[in-house]
């Protein structure tokens, strides 16, 4: 299956990470979520490499602003589905966590489409303020403005993967690695 980027072009340079794969994503009775929006050090499927550090920037700034990332439905700014309460850079990643808004029809739908096993992936709007390119062409991202984090089908980064609060991300990260082995079985399987 052939994975290509689709990068947003707008008037304000913000840019979506979209792509084809994904398993994995579940919501808790409460409709909390957590998980990674983004690893460092890991090429997306459009060659990009987030580097440690990339978001403290715009982190400490939304902060001091007294505002939030945005949680947002495949990238809709029309279309808020919930709030991230917790947005944080760690060692490993871009690590988030918020509530799906019930009070909202798509916050309701998304909710429903996670316990199905529909929606199960995350990933990030931005914009890149600075970047270079290392020895084998991909861009190594170390700084960007973040905008929002949204549920998405399709994450640009497969490992982008949101688990309710109970959920042990070590098992989810067994089960995708399965669910990807299968589908690249069924990929070949279906070229035959």
């Amino acid at each position: 299956m052939d994975y290509k980027e689709c990068v947003m072009t707008t008037d304000t340079g913000l840019e979506h990470k979209f792509a084809k794969f994904g398993d994995g994503l579940s919501v808790s009775e409460d409709a909390v979520i957590e998980g990674y929006a983004s690893l460092f050090g890991q090429a997306d499927q459009g060659g990009d490499i987030v580097q440690k550090g990339a978001y403290a920037r715009s982190i400490t700034a939304l902060e001091k602003a007294g505002r939030r990332v945005k949680m947002l439905w495949q990238h809709d700014p029309a279309q808020p589905i919930g709030v991230w309460d917790v947005v944080r850079e760690d060692g490993e990643g871009l690590w988030v966590k918020g509530r799906l808004l019930d009070c909202t029809l798509k916050g309701r739908e998304a909710a429903a489409l996670i316990a199905a096993g529909a929606i199960d992936g995350l990933s990030i709007g931005y914009r890149t303020t600075k970047a270079s390119k290392n020895d084998k062409g991909q861009r190594l991202l170390t700084e960007l403005e973040l905008w929002e984090v949204s549920l998405v089908t399709f994450p640009m980064l497969p490992s982008a993967r949101v688990a309710a609060k109970s959920e042990s991300l070590e098992a989810e990260a067994t089960l995708r690695e399965l669910a990807a082995t299968l589908e690249r079985a069924r990929l070949e399987l279906a070229r035959r």
